[in-house]
């Protein structure tokens, strides 16, 4: 499976609402496998299709070992409040502390297009909020106060000039750590 290039702070297709996705295709489903490969290649718990240049509502995570593709998500209910650090693939090496809500539930189509829900609390219940997100154009960055948003805003524009057009290409490093010899989950 390839992997894809990751969209950077700057692309406008991680500010675009994504579209619903109608019916589950084998085109789809490849392009979660490759969500899935790219996201692990670069140590990543979550990735959406804006992420990898896709207008599609996908999104795929993977917290200690709870792994799901989620197809149209939607948080249906969202309780508590807490903060914690988040950073994304798509801002790499920019942390924020974000307040989101402690338990969700959310409900989507899986990659085989059946519906199912989740009910997630700690980190896959913040990943899982991360992501929807994503879908709809809203970045972790646009939680952070005045102060915080502009201080990791000017540590990215130190660095945005390491990923032309907006694109981060993984390194051959990260591909090798991922694609290790003798690995059969390939």
């Amino acid at each position: 499976m390839p992997l894809l290039d990751i969209r950077v702070l700057g692309d406008p297709v991680l500010r675009q609402e994504t579209t619903v996705v109608t019916e589950v295709t084998d085109e789809l489903r490849r392009l979660i496998d490759d969500m899935f490969e790219t996201m692990h290649a670069a140590e990543g718990i979550g990735l959406a299709a804006p992420q990898v240049g896709r207008t599609e509502r996908i999104a795929v995570v993977d917290v200690h070992g709870q792994r799901y593709a989620l197809v149209n998500p939607e948080i249906v209910h969202a309780e508590g409040k807490g903060k914690g650090e988040e950073g994304c693939l798509s801002i790499p090496d920019i942390y924020g502390e974000v307040e989101r809500a402690t338990r969700v539930v959310v409900r989507a189509l899986d990659r085989d297009g059946k519906p199912f829900e989740i009910d997630a609390s700690e980190l896959l219940a913040v990943c899982l909020q991360h992501e929807i997100d994503h879908l709809h154009g809203k970045l972790f960055i646009d939680y952070l106060g005045t102060f915080r948003r502009r201080n990791a805003l000017a540590k990215w524009a130190k660095q945005k000039d390491k990923y032309p057009e907006n694109i981060r290409k993984l390194s051959p490093l990260e591909v090798a750590r991922h694609h290790r010899p003798g690995d059969d989950t390939l």
